[in-house]
């Protein structure tokens, strides 16, 4: 069977070094891999995962072109087992010239982490980026965390409500380490979905297995959150969680084959 990891992030060997540190001591949790595509590969490789959707997240606006370019280069090379979704950033001075960008690479979607940005998710900034891909771009949010404001799941739905035809991702159950809050807020709503990743090291199958049925398997995606987490580990977490088969197949593959159109 075909599997499909959503949430992978990847780095240049040159920064892949200083970018998992970071992410490592953001979250006080020990990384399992060096976040290149390389390894990325391997552990998708040991874990039967077929492909990937790699992402990497700009921290500053002057990041988001370089980026962009290195993960449709990245994406191009990987013969066929990797797509890619872009980066933005609600600082940057021409928000409508990245998009473009992203759409002529052939990037898939977008990815927003409003935590390591430092942005409301529903701050008015932020809102140009919606606008500009509804209706043409997904966008994977990372969602909660109890240490801050920026990604809470109520911010996200009111984004939800402002722009109806935008298609979310939210990711971690709709809210790390704040799991009933995203399912309070975000359980229902027309055109989002979510991702499995960086929750099921946290959470009892039984949970799991609630959170599935809050938002139906129909809209839950397979993702590791490598290099945080491996892949295979994952998986074997996930086969803990009661899915029938029906429901496994559209968790690792086919709910996000139809959302970004893959034929794969």
């Amino acid at each position: 069977m075909n599997i499909i990891d959503i949430h992978c992030h990847i780095y240049p060997h040159k920064i892949s070094d200083k970018a998992v540190t970071s992410i490592g001591n953001f979250y006080d949790i020990p990384m399992h891999h060096d976040g290149t595509p390389e390894s990325l590969v391997a552990a998708g490789d040991r874990a039967g995962v077929t492909h990937f959707v790699v992402h990497s997240v700009a921290t500053v606006p002057n990041q988001v072109r370089f980026i962009n370019e290195f993960l449709a280069q990245t994406a191009a090379e990987s013969g066929g087992r990797m797509v890619a979704f872009g980066t933005l950033h609600p600082d940057s001075e021409d928000i409508q010239g990245d998009i473009k960008h992203i759409i002529e690479l052939g990037l898939h979607g977008i990815k927003l982490h409003p935590d390591f940005q430092k942005f409301l998710i529903d701050e008015e900034k932020a809102l140009p980026i919606y606008e500009m891909a509804e209706g043409e771009l997904p966008i994977l949010f990372h969602v909660g965390d109890y240490r801050y404001e920026y990604s809470r799941p109520e911010r996200l739905r009111r984004v939800m409500d402002m722009f109806p035809k935008l298609v979310c991702i939210a990711a971690h159950f709709g809210g790390w380490t704040i799991w009933s809050e995203g399912v309070k807020y975000l359980a229902g709503v027309p055109n989002l979905y979510t991702d499995c990743s960086s929750s099921l090291f946290a959470i009892k199958p039984e949970m799991a297995r609630d959170l599935i049925n809050s938002y139906g398997a129909d809209r839950v995606l397979f993702g590791s959150d490598y290099p945080m987490w491996d892949p295979q580990e994952e998986l074997q977490r996930l086969e803990k969680v009661q899915l029938t088969p029906e429901e496994k197949e559209k968790i690792l593959y086919k709910n996000t084959a139809a959302l970004l159109g893959l034929d794969m």
